[in-house]
C-alpha cells in the first residue's frame, strides 16, 4: 500500500521533470531551423520594401506633379510647352545649380506677417512644373492649389518666387549675338539681306481697364481697341530670341518703344534691322533699316519695290510665328488683371526667354 508521503514524492518528481522539459533554455536550436527563420525574415523584409516602393509609385501617379506625366511627351508639351520630358530635364539641369541663390517670397499681399520662412511642400522641380502650368494654361491659382494639394497663398508665393528667379537667371545670359556669330548661323534665304542683325516686332497683351480715366488713356491701344501692355521682341535671322523689351503702356508708338527699349546701344553702323511697315525709325537707329515699301500717296509701287516688299515680308513673317509661340502661353491670351501689374513684366520676359529653350527651330530646314 502506497503511503501519502510516497504519493507526494512521486508528484514532485513529475512536476520537476515537466519543468525541466518546458523551461530548458540551455537547449540549442537546430541549425537548419535557424537558417529557415533567418531566410523567412529576409523574405518578409524584401516584401515590405517592395510594397513600400509600390505605394510610393502609386502616390506619385495619383499626385499632380511632374513625375505623373514623365512618361508622356504629349502631356509635357501640353502642360509646359517643352517638346519632351528629356528636353525639360535638360533645362532643369541648366537652372538647378543656381537654386542656392534663390530668394523665396515669404509673404504676399493680404497675408499677415510671418516670422519664419515659407515651408515648401513641393519639390523644386515640381514648383517649376507648377510655374510652367501657370504660364502655359493660365490656370487660376485656386485651381492650381486644388490640383497640387497646397494652399492658394503657397501657389502665389511659388509663382512670385520663380518668376523673379528665372527673370534673374535667364536674364543674366547674354542673348544678343555678335554680327560674326549671326553670319555663322545665317540661313541662305537671307543672302540678299546678309547684314541683318535682328528682326523686330511688337506684341500687345490685353489688360484690365483701370478706373482712372488718366490711366485708361495711357494703356488704351487704338490698334487693339482695348487697354493693353506693349512689348517688343527681337529675333536673329535663324530664329533665336535675342532681344526682349520691358512692357510699356499700350498707347506708346512702335517708334517710341524702340527708342525707350535701349536697343540702339546694341546696334552697329554696319548692321541692319528688319521691321514691319509701321516702324518709321530710319532717323532713330544708327544702322540700315529693311522695311516693306508703302505707297505714301503714290498710285502704285514699282516692280522692284513689289519684289522687295514680298521678299522682306517672306522673311519677316517668322518673327510673327515667334510671337505666336509666345501666345501659346495662354496667360498672355487672357486679360491681365490690375493686381498682376507688379509681376507681369517679369512673367513676360521669362516667357519670351523660355522660347529659346522650349521648342525646336522655327524652320526645320534651318536646323541643319
Amino acid at each position: 500500500m502506497v503511503t501519502d508521503d510516497e504519493v507526494d514524492d512521486t508528484a514532485g518528481d513529475v512536476d520537476v521533470a515537466c519543468a525541466i522539459n518546458v523551461h530548458d533554455y540551455s537547449t540549442s536550436p537546430e541549425p537548419a531551423l535557424v537558417d529557415m527563420v533567418l531566410e523567412e525574415n529576409q523574405c518578409l523584409r524584401e516584401e515590405v520594401a517592395q510594397l513600400r516602393q509600390q505605394m510610393e509609385e502609386i502616390t506619385l501617379k495619383q499626385r499632380f506633379g511632374l513625375q505623373r506625366f514623365a512618361g508622356s511627351d504629349k502631356d509635357i508639351r501640353f502642360f509646359t510647352r517643352f517638346s519632351t520630358y528629356d528636353h525639360l530635364m535638360r533645362f532643369w539641369q541648366v537652372i538647378e545649380p543656381s537654386l542656392q541663390y534663390m530668394m523665396r517670397v515669404t509673404k504676399t499681399s493680404g497675408e499677415p506677417p510671418r516670422q519664419s520662412t515659407m515651408v515648401q511642400s513641393l519639390l523644386p522641380v515640381d514648383q517649376v512644373f507648377l510655374f510652367l502650368n501657370y504660364l502655359t494654361m493660365a490656370v487660376k491659382q485656386n485651381d492650381l492649389a486644388d490640383r497640387y494639394g497646397i494652399h492658394q497663398s503657397t501657389v502665389s508665393r511659388i509663382v512670385l518666387s520663380w518668376s523673379n528667379f528665372l527673370y534673374s537667371v535667364l536674364g543674366a545670359q547674354c542673348i544678343w549675338m555678335s554680327p560674326e556669330k549671326i553670319k555663322e548661323y545665317m540661313p541662305p534665304e537671307f543672302k540678299d539681306y546678309a547684314d541683318t542683325t535682328v528682326i523686330l516686332d511688337c506684341t500687345e497683351v490685353r489688360c484690365q481697364t483701370p478706373t482712372s480715366p488718366l490711366l485708361q488713356s495711357e494703356v488704351y491701344s487704338s490698334y487693339k481697341s482695348h487697354c493693353t501692355l506693349k512689348g517688343m521682341i527681337g529675333m536673329a535671322p535663324h530664329g533665336a530670341v535675342t532681344f526682349v523689351s520691358p512692357l510699356y503702356a499700350g498707347s506708346v508708338s512702335d517708334k517710341q518703344l524702340l527708342v525707350e527699349s535701349g536697343i540702339n546701344k546694341l546696334l552697329r553702323p554696319d548692321s541692319a534691322i528688319m521691321v514691319d511697315r509701321g516702324f518709321l525709325v530710319d532717323n532713330c537707329v544708327p544702322c540700315k533699316v529693311y522695311r516693306p515699301a508703302f505707297l505714301a500717296g503714290r498710285k502704285q509701287m514699282t516692280a522692284e519695290e513689289v519684289r522687295e516688299t514680298q521678299s522682306i515680308a517672306h522673311l519677316r513673317v517668322h518673327v510673327e510665328r515667334l510671337i505666336r509661340r509666345l501666345k501659346e502661353h495662354k496667360l498672355f491670351n487672357t486679360v491681365i488683371p490690375l493686381n498682376m501689374f507688379g509681376n507681369i513684366n517679369q512673367l513676360f520676359v521669362v516667357a519670351c526667354l523660355l522660347l529659346n529653350y522650349q521648342s525646336g527651330p522655327l524652320v526645320k530646314a534651318w536646323a541643319k
